[in-house]
């Protein structure tokens, strides 16, 4: 574990020392303590560096133990040889602990990953087939939501001829819903012979996914006059009374010119809760976005085109292999994964995130 504190990493986590002392020896200075609003500042930023600190100097005498131990374990004394091995083992078990800790510390949890999300799965290139595959994909998120113990809720679809989706947005509440499922969105690609095809072609085909989190209404503010609501009678799949009724409603928000429709209540009323939830979301995502000065919107950035050449993760049936282009290695058994079976995945992309995120730490301490 120390081998991942690297030279520029350690300078910044000197830095912080650095900075921690001073605002130690800040909060009993005179000039500190007479200004109520500069000792809260001081306080609030010292409180904040002490665990990350505490975390550093412990890691370093562990450090220290394990490098005395190893020079004991070479010695002439077989006593004492026995003694630096439990040692070494004792110390390397601290040292692994306490960088994971550090890890945690130094990388801070996004505020979002609590909230529920929002999840926009759209069929891309390939028609019929790209369909299928969306719903494919629909029912892995469901299961993966199910082995989660989360909810979920269907809050608007639009089928395809064979029963596949052309669009499908729902919704998944549990703790840290989006912790892991954000590490979904982008653009799916699936390589196999389709239902479709009567000749055993192997089809390349592909489905957006855009994870969103589930905004509240404490969250961001949405104006009624920014805001046109029309309703008006739904079409396709729903039953009588969703297609003799004004019951679908289509929100549209000026400011941005984000649409969102829903009709698949029979209740103009629930039409209109669920399209605004999916409203909030993307708005969110928009914000958030704008926020870390990125050139586009999120949940546009997310799900991309949809075109064959533009993926994140290919699942090639044939040869039983799905490749997540974020890692760098294969994973096999797509059956089990499409059966909701992917938390090892989603992992594994989480850890990859956090190293990410080191290394650019590592890049300021320079």
């Amino acid at each position: 574990m120390t081998d991942s504190l690297t030279p520029g990493l350690r300078k910044r986590l000197n830095k912080v020392e650095e900075r921690y002392d001073e605002l130690g020896r800040s909060l009993s200075d005179p000039a500190t303590t007479s200004d109520p609003s500069r000792l809260r500042s001081v306080g609030q930023e010292f409180a904040a560096l002490e665990p990350v600190v505490e975390t550093v100097r412990s890691l370093r005498t562990a450090e220290k133990r394990l490098a005395d131990a190893r020079e004991l374990v070479d010695g002439d004394d077989a006593d004492l040889r026995d003694l630096a091995r439990e040692e070494i083992a004792e110390a390397t078990d601290q040292v692994t602990q306490l960088g994971t800790r550090l890890r945690s510390q130094l990388v801070p949890r996004d505020p979002l990953d609590e909230k529920n999300v929002i999840v926009e799965l759209r069929a891309g290139e390939g028609g019929e087939e790209a369909a299928l595959f969306a719903g494919d994909l629909y029912k892995m998120y469901l299961r993966y939501a199910e082995r989660h113990r989360w909810k979920t809720e269907e809050l608007s679809a639009s089928r395809s001829e064979k029963n596949g989706f052309k669009e499908v947005i729902f919704r998944v509440a549990g703790k840290g819903a989006y912790s892991k499922l954000k590490f979904e969105s982008g653009v799916h690609r699936v390589q196999r012979v389709p239902a479709t095809e009567a000749q055993g072609r192997i089809h390349t085909s592909t489905a957006t996914v855009a994870v969103l989190p589930e905004a509240e209404e404490t969250d961001l503010v949405i104006n009624d006059e920014d805001l046109k609501i029309d309703v008006y009678r739904a079409g396709g799949h729903g039953g009588q009374g969703v297609n003799t009724t004004d019951s679908a409603v289509r929100i549209t928000h000026l400011p941005t010119g984000e649409v969102v429709t829903c009709q698949d209540e029979r209740s103009q009323l629930k039409n209109k809760a669920k399209a605004m939830a999916v409203l909030r979301a993307r708005l969110l995502a928009r914000a958030q976005e704008e926020r870390e000065a990125a050139e586009s919107t999120a949940r546009r950035a997310q799900i991309g085109r949809g075109e064959r050449a533009e993926k994140m993760r290919t699942y090639n049936y044939p040869q039983d292999r799905i490749t997540d282009r974020r890692l760098g290695y294969n994973i096999s058994n797509i059956e089990r994964r499409m059966d909701g079976e992917i938390d090892d995945l989603i992992d594994a992309l989480a850890a990859q995130d956090e190293a990410d995120r080191l290394s650019s730490l590592e890049e300021d301490g320079d």
